[in-house]
């Protein structure tokens, strides 16, 4: 299968399956004049005696010497090369074709100046496996990420690392075991490569797809939860959601009640239940997680529209033949959508511990054995399994701290402000990570409280949930070794088994 782009007007849905999948990636054909008459007009500047830079003159603050035409080859080979400066671990080769396939879709709009034969390598190596191996640090996230697209366009000219078909090898080899042939760079091709936001923006997207999934699994583990606890439903009921508004915390309050319509344990407890009201983490689940939701859903305009958007500099105005010099490498919107994933991650972390701190303690638990654990005492149950979702919690409390409001000056002070979108957007992974296993130690901790209740029983959407939760993790009788339990639970959390028909759209 082919996924064909085409700039200006590609979703998330294709973005996620570019980055879920291993399908080849092109351009629509119908941006292909665009992109020659932009290459068209740089070739011409390029002969002239006019300075424009990044075409005919030096980078950053060497704007102002002025290179030969005949030069203009070595001027970007050296721009790819010298460039090539990232350090640190590889970026996951699935975060590294999204980027490449960002790339293709800034350069599909034909504002970069590039040749058709740039794209056309771009979708050579998205095709046959060939995948940069681009170092994850090393990008402030202005001038563009200039470090990891450099490691990105070295492969393109035949040099840096790259793995073709998983397998680290020479960029020149894998291209030539893929039957492609290194590019020569023109004019400008190389800066069009390096500027953009592409790496932060590609990792942002891989931040903001997990976290949308954890998200819906943790409103399934809110039920459950719920459910466990003898949680009362009526916080859930519409029309308190409604008075309020806010589009988020409507769609969870509306899933929690599809999914414990028709619990028996519910049922059990509606008449003679001394409690007036439940802890926050039951009954403002709908109110926490849903404005995490509608955090989630702003920041996924912001980076859909940023995915789609020509970010190198200076940029091509085919309409009346000008090349301008601009801004849009400026990674800022980016670093605010990553800055937001991460609050929104950490507060449905945060909520979701407090709900498995509940249920593991016999005096907030309505009756479950101490530790969910059947034999309190000689075991110990869940006790460290929640110790371990409060380290993680706490970490990602640490993580959410902005890096949007930091910056420093680059380049002797050329790029006096920057974004710090790059490392804003790479930890995101870490804390998708742990939020998956917090999550997960939710489920584990809710599905023996629900067990606990028998003979009542849940209702027929969690039943569902429990028995594909219990295919993998069995519930917990003597203590055993519980690192793998934690393990396949967060697996679980994060490949959306939990979901079922619980499935809320990213676009509200």
């Amino acid at each position: 299968m082919t996924i064909v782009l085409t700039p200006g007007s590609a979703d998330l849905a294709q973005l996620e399956a570019i980055w879920r999948g291993n399908d080849a990636v092109t351009l629509d054909p119908a941006a292909r004049p665009g992109i020659e008459v932009a290459a068209g007009i740089v070739a011409a500047a390029s002969q002239g005696e006019r300075p424009v830079y990044g075409v005919n003159t030096g980078f950053g603050k060497l704007a102002s010497i002025k290179i030969p035409a005949k030069d203009t080859a070595t001027l970007q080979r050296n721009l790819i090369l010298s460039h090539c400066c990232g350090v640190g671990e590889a970026l996951e080769i699935n975060t590294t074709r999204l980027m490449m396939a960002l790339k293709l879709l800034s350069l599909g709009g034909g504002a970069s100046g590039v040749r058709w034969d740039i794209c056309a390598i771009l979708e050579g190596m998205l095709a046959t496996g060939v995948t940069p191996v681009i170092p994850a640090q090393g990008s402030v996230g202005a001038s563009g990420d200039l470090a990891p697209l450099a490691h990105m366009a070295a492969v393109m000219i035949g040099h840096g690392r790259a793995f073709y078909h998983g397998v680290e090898m020479s960029g020149a080899e894998a291209l030539a075991k893929a039957g492609l042939t290194p590019v020569v760079l023109g004019a400008k091709e190389g800066l069009a490569l390096i500027n953009g936001t592409q790496f932060s923006t590609a990792n942002a997207l891989a931040g903001l797809f997990d976290a949308w999934r954890l998200a819906q699994a943790a409103v399934v583990t809110s039920s459950m939860s719920t459910d466990a606890a003898m949680g009362s439903t009526a916080p859930l009921r519409a029309e308190i959601h409604a008075l309020r508004g806010h589009q988020g915390q409507i769609d969870v309050a509306a899933a929690m009640r599809g999914l414990l319509e028709g619990s028996v344990i519910r049922e059990s407890h509606l008449e003679g239940d001394t409690r007036v009201q439940d802890p926050y983490c039951l009954r403002c689940q709908p109110q926490v997680t849903g404005a995490a939701l509608d955090v989630l859903r702003f920041a996924a305009r912001t980076l859909q529209i940023e995915a789609n958007a020509v970010t190198d500099n200076p940029l091509v105005v085919i309409s009346d033949g000008e090349i301008i010099s601009g801004g849009n490498f400026h990674a800022e919107p980016v670093a605010f959508a990553a800055d937001q994933i991460a609050l929104a991650v950490s507060e449905i972390g945060a909520i979701s511990q407090r709900r498995i701190a509940l249920l593991v303690d016999p005096a907030l638990s309505f009756g479950l054995p101490a530790f969910l654990t059947p034999a309190p005492g000689l075991n110990s149950g869940l006790m460290i399994a929640e110790v371990t979702s409060a380290a993680l919690m706490s970490e990602n409390k640490h993580l959410a701290n902005p890096c949007s409001t930091d910056s420093t000056p680059t380049s002797a002070n050329q790029e006096d402000h920057v974004s710090m979108a790059a490392h804003g957007a790479r930890r995101l992974r870490r804390m998708v990570q742990n939020l998956s296993v917090i999550v997960g130690v939710e489920a584990l901790c809710a599905a023996q409280g629900i067990e606990a209740r028998a003979p009542l029983v849940t209702s027929p959407a969690l039943t569902a949930v429990m028995a594909r939760f219990r295919k993998v993790v069995a519930a917990l009788g003597d203590d055993r070794f519980m690192a793998p339990d934690l393990e396949a639970a967060a697996k679980l959390a994060l490949d959306g088994t939990l979901l079922g028909e619980c499935k809320l759209a990213i676009a509200a």
